[in-house]
């Protein structure tokens, strides 16, 4: 006599080898991903980066946004400078460039 079970996950009726639990392979992986859910290894960014973190500077009147690529004296397209912020002093954007002074 062959004993039957079914298979907790799909509710598949099979015949079991030894002590079987699962119909095939893939309910038996997709069980123990079930019960065990990957950890996050590092936490989420807070903001994602991306145009809102860039520094856009005017070619013409050389003025400087925080993520914003057209300029709104002279509506012509800015050049990048690069990532990164407002300075905390004067509220201007900098770029990290800026900051960076190459060695002599």
């Amino acid at each position: 006599m062959a004993e039957t079970r079914t298979c907790p996950l799909c509710g598949r009726a099979f015949q079991p080898r030894g002590r079987q639990r699962w119909c095939s392979d893939a309910c038996r992986l997709k069980a123990f991903r079930r019960r065990h859910p990957p950890a996050l290894t590092e936490p989420l960014p807070v903001t994602p980066p991306g145009r809102a973190s860039i520094v856009y500077q005017c070619p013409e009147c050389e003025r400087r946004y925080l993520g914003v690529q057209i300029c709104e004296d002279c509506y012509t397209f800015c050049r990048r400078r690069g990532p990164g912020g407002l300075c905390p002093s004067c509220d201007e954007p900098v770029a990290f460039a800026d900051l960076i002074t190459p060695p002599a």
